[in-house]
């Protein structure tokens, strides 16, 4: 069973109580990563998330660098509704940062996926609106997903 398969499993077997966000935290250390979900609502099928967290728990493969990474995973990552695009890699501060290459609009608001990398061993996805032809500044906001495509995202984001 992949990374992926197992993921997917276990989130479809979280069932948290109650009203309110809530946190679900899980190893798989065979695929040496931990993963963490901040959803809003968790069911058998998929989740209202908040931000998910992937944190390696192993080694980076030998030679990898963080422009790779996030090069790798623009190129990869699917399922989502907007593309993935490189913005920006920091060198110096070990962060990089991707975003939807064209954000959803609704009316005047746009919204749009950002992955944010913090060395090699950190990713954070995110959902971002803002309005800015109102010149409001955006806020991160909940953004539904099945588990199979949470779970693939997972998985290309840990390739």
């Amino acid at each position: 069973m992949t990374f992926a398969d197992r993921l997917q499993e276990r989130l479809a077997d979280w069932k948290p109580s109650g009203d309110g966000r809530h946190s679900w935290r899980e190893t798989f250390a065979d695929a040496g990563w931990t993963v963490h979900l901040a959803a809003d609502h968790n069911d058998v099928v998929g989740s209202l998330v908040w931000e998910l967290t992937l944190t390696r728990e192993a080694a980076a493969p030998a030679g990898r660098t963080l422009k790779a990474w996030a090069g790798r995973i623009a190129g990869t990552a699917s399922g989502l509704r907007e593309d993935l695009k490189l913005i920006e890699v920091d060198d110096a501060r070990r962060e990089a940062v991707l975003r939807s290459e064209s954000p959803s609009r609704k009316g005047d608001s746009a919204s749009y996926y950002e992955v944010h990398l913090h060395g090699l061993t950190t990713a954070v996805v995110r959902r971002y609106q803002a309005n800015p032809a109102a010149g409001t500044r955006r806020e991160q906001v909940v953004f539904p997903l099945t588990h199979e495509v949470l779970a693939k995202l997972a998985a290309d984001i840990a390739a």
